[in-house]
């Protein structure tokens, strides 16, 4: 019996098939890393125009606002998927704490101004992005 030369054998086709489950092994925890770092970056800029919007806020009422209050006066708003949670407003300071529902490693960001307490003890500099 003669045997045709058109086609693939078992033998290779497995092949393959193991050499592409290697590299979806080895590619798919790289992107779930770089995602992770995205969306951490999300939480700080929504952080840091927080923080934007609460010194003008200050500069027109000489009192921090809260997250309604910045989102009447200057239309801000977190991203998407962002948790943003503004507490211990006062006319000297205030803390935020943000979180972000595609994120599993850490739990949170958090940013703290004046005599507010600080949201984390990885929150050491007022005005400072700090995640843990």
């Amino acid at each position: 019996m003669r045997r045709n030369g058109d086609g693939f054998t078992l033998i290779e086709l497995l092949i393959v098939v193991v050499i592409v489950g290697i590299l979806a092994a080895i590619a798919i925890p790289k992107f779930t890393r770089v995602k992770e770092k995205g969306f951490t970056a999300t939480l700080k800029s929504d952080l840091r125009n927080l923080a934007t919007a609460q010194e003008s806020y200050f500069t027109d009422n000489n009192t921090y606002g809260t997250s309604a209050q910045l989102n009447a006066a200057y239309r801000f708003a977190p991203s998407s998927g962002v948790t943003l949670v503004v507490a211990d407003i006062s006319a000297t300071g205030w803390s935020a704490t943000a979180s972000h529902t595609g994120l599993i490693d850490f739990t949170a960001c958090g940013v703290f101004v004046g005599t507010a307490t600080p949201p984390n003890a990885a929150t050491t500099v007022g005005g400072e992005v700090a995640c843990w």
